[in-house]
């Protein structure tokens, strides 16, 4: 009987992976319809043209002129492309920013500063009369959306299946841990849901379960860290709802900002005086037994700095302080030797200064300044140097740089499409597997197509970000969304390319996969910009309707109305076909 199941159990867990690659792809289906479908756009109050044409407003930051990517288009010549914007603020009071001076009139006056507006408000534009119509609802709250238990059951179902792989293998001092750590996360991950139940779900069961895959990362290479990450867990998605509760209100996420850059700024100094040197990068502090990365952290503050509301993108300058703050952002980490760290904020800090300010050439100017800083990096970082000296070269230093790239290309075609499982598993012993080389070793262990369903989990987060930010109440939300989504589908590029030589070895970490508490804090901190970016579905309170008038209005008659003759008697009823 047992040769019979020593036989039997290779083929059952190989079965067991294929169907863990196929619940990952039907969760994958499941989130994107969710999160790519759209829905219904909410309006804030209309424009009106003389001629009666209607122009909702969607944002709480539009803006008019004749441009092409306008909120509100005027295709008019005498409208400037840029022409004013109109901004509503969040106790409700809508104000015309005027760009263009003298070409904007409210009720016959020429509008030189931000002024506010009443219902009924007349506009003139170049010349176009726009009459202004706000919504006159007096509350909206987000609607408590029912859970998808199906969705939940898949990623439970997912993460047993994960454990399960474990099982046969698991040994006397692994056992507990891995018990615990999995069926901590299947608890964590209903009650989670279960108290979230407004926003965009799909974007929580997508980091569940780029989380489970980390748990089984973390599993086969040192279950006792299970411990460690489940709390990293716990935090973060503490952090996440801290997140998604500030964000709720623009003004209070835009009153923190200053302490925050200011802590996190002294954060930085303290890593760059007093951290710890590992692995090269001089990225860490140490508090006892504990020991965290800062830049980590600072990723959530830096997409918080960096995003701007559409009014604040009309005052001059407006982005001299996010580029101070990403010059000594990017300067501390170069100053760590965390160059991949660095070059993520500066793809992030890329996509937040095009979408503040629309000037390509400027951008481009700031890459090649950065290119040529690049260059006196590899000038006098030696060890820098040898990285990109091995790039596409990795085969030709198997045993000294390319130790760790070719180790992990041989593991992701040992594992085929379906892995080898946890026990037969060799990548996990090579130095940092578990955060520089996770996919290969998800490759190896569970199969080529749970390591691509993992990746692409992380585009899709991207994908929404993009899709979600041209419904976003405030240009805040879109720039935040965008910049997080640029810093984590870059920062999973690196990570994937780099371990397959298709990309310089970096060391960046695969996000909510590698291991580590920090950047579990991280990734989850950053989610709640993703989450932001849309707005939920939301009821609304309607204002209190006006009595109805004691005399009825007259009505406009007509020539048979006058004789007092009945229309129908005259030409007859129309037959209902």
């Amino acid at each position: 009987m047992n040769d019979f199941f020593t036989g039997v159990l290779p083929w059952l867990l190989w079965v067991g992976r294929i169907a863990l690659s196929a619940v990952a792809v039907l969760l994958l289906i499941r989130c994107g319809r969710t999160l790519l479908s759209g829905g219904k756009q909410e309006s804030w109050g209309f424009l009106s043209l003389s001629n009666g044409a209607r122009y909702p407003l969607y944002h709480w930051e539009n803006m008019i002129g004749r441009a092409r990517q306008a909120d509100i288009r005027i295709n008019f010549p005498s409208v400037s492309r840029s022409h004013a914007a109109l901004c509503r603020d969040s106790e409700g009071i809508w104000r015309i920013y005027p760009i263009r001076t003298g070409g904007t009139l409210l009720n016959g006056t020429v509008v030189e500063r931000p002024t506010a507006l009443n219902p009924g408000d007349a506009l003139s534009m170049g010349g176009v009369d726009i009459y202004f119509f706000p919504d006159q609802k007096q509350a909206r709250r987000p609607v408590r959306t029912a859970a998808s238990p199906g969705t939940l059951w898949l990623l439970t179902l997912f993460q047993v299946l994960m454990f399960l792989q474990f099982l046969p293998g698991l040994t006397a001092e692994a056992t507990l841990p891995v018990c615990i750590g999995f069926g901590g996360l299947v608890l964590l991950s209903w009650v989670f849901c279960s108290l979230r139940r407004t926003g965009s779900r799909g974007l929580e069961v997508l980091a569940l379960l780029l989380t489970t895959v980390g748990f089984a990362v973390t599993a086969a290479y040192d279950s006792h860290s299970l411990y460690k990450q489940l709390a990293a867990v716990v935090l973060g998605m503490g952090i996440y709802l801290l997140m998604d509760r500030v964000l709720q209100s623009l003004p209070l996420a835009l009153k923190l900002r200053w302490p925050l850059v200011a802590a996190a700024s002294a954060l930085l100094a303290f890593n760059v005086l007093f951290g710890q040197r590992i692995f090269g990068a001089k990225n860490w502090i140490a508090i006892g037994p504990i020991t965290f990365q800062p830049s980590e952290l600072v990723k959530i503050v830096f997409i918080l700095a960096g995003a701007a509301t559409l009014d604040r993108l009309f005052a001059k300058r407006n982005l001299i302080f996010t580029i101070l703050f990403s010059a000594y952002c990017v300067g501390c980490l170069a100053l760590m030797s965390d160059f991949g760290t660095a070059l993520i904020f500066f793809v992030a800090f890329l996509c937040i200064a095009f979408l503040r300010t629309g000037d390509l050439p400027s951008i481009v100017m700031i890459t090649a300044a950065a290119g040529f800083a690049g260059g006196i990096v590899l000038r006098f970082k030696p060890y820098v140097l040898a990285r990109f000296a091995v790039w596409r070269h990795a085969w030709e230093y198997a045993q000294e740089e390319g130790y760790q790239q070719t180790r992990t290309m041989s593991a992701v075609a040992s594992g085929g499409l379906f892995g080898a499982g946890p026990e037969e598993a060799w990548l996990k012993y090579v130095g940092a597997a578990n955060t520089d080389l996770v996919f290969g070793v998800v490759s190896e262990e569970f199969g080529l197509l749970l390591a691509l369903c993992a990746a692409a989990a992380v585009i899709l987060l991207g994908i929404y970000a993009l899709r979600a930010a041209g419904r976003s109440r405030s240009s805040f939300y879109a720039i935040a969304a965008c910049a997080t989504a640029a810093m984590l589908v870059f920062q999973t590029t690196l990570n994937v390319l780099g371990s397959v030589d298709l990309l310089p070895l970096t060391g960046v970490t695969f996000p909510f996969v590698s291991m580590g508490g920090s950047s579990m804090l991280s990734c989850w901190g950053l989610l709640a910009y993703l989450q932001a970016a849309a707005p939920p579905p939301v009821s609304v309170k309607a204002a209190p309707k006006a009595p109805a008038p004691a005399v009825k209005p007259p009505q406009a008659t007509g020539f048979l109305d006058e004789l007092g003759v009945a229309t129908d008697d005259i030409f007859g009823k129309e037959d209902a076909r």
